[in-house]
């Protein structure tokens, strides 16, 4: 199974983007997946997840309100939309898959990470 990040660029603040990630291979619906994202010399944070059918859904506090996260079951993709984007926003956004059904904001429960997408946000 892999997974594909994409949507990423160059927004001014205020703008919009949407991220989406593919799964591909042998995949599994049943899994929780996750946003995260890393600023050049910041650890990496969680941004939201969503669980295995979408109906929880859970938000770092410093994008609630402005991102949004779903994901289509029968495409085997996951989607972050991102509203009101702030020079803070930037940062590579990486996409995962949970060990569990519900999402969770830990690191160590994503067994599976794609590679990433550039989000810069200029003021």
């Amino acid at each position: 199974v892999q997974l594909q990040a994409s949507g990423g660029g160059l927004v001014q603040a205020g703008g919009s983007l949407r991220l989406s990630c593919a799964a591909s291979g042998r995949t599994s619906s049943n899994n929780a997946m996750g946003w995260f994202r890393q600023a050049p010399g910041k650890e990496r944070e969680f941004v939201a997840g969503i669980s295995w059918n979408g109906g929880t859904t859970r938000y770092a506090d410093s994008v609630k309100g402005r991102f949004t996260i779903s994901r289509d079951r029968i495409k085997n993709t996951v989607y972050l939309q991102m509203g009101s984007l702030k020079p803070d926003d930037t940062a590579v956004y990486l996409c995962a898959r949970g060990l569990r059904s519900h999402p969770s904001a830990e690191r160590h429960e994503y067994n599976l990470w794609g590679q990433g997408t550039l989000v810069t946000v200029s003021s």
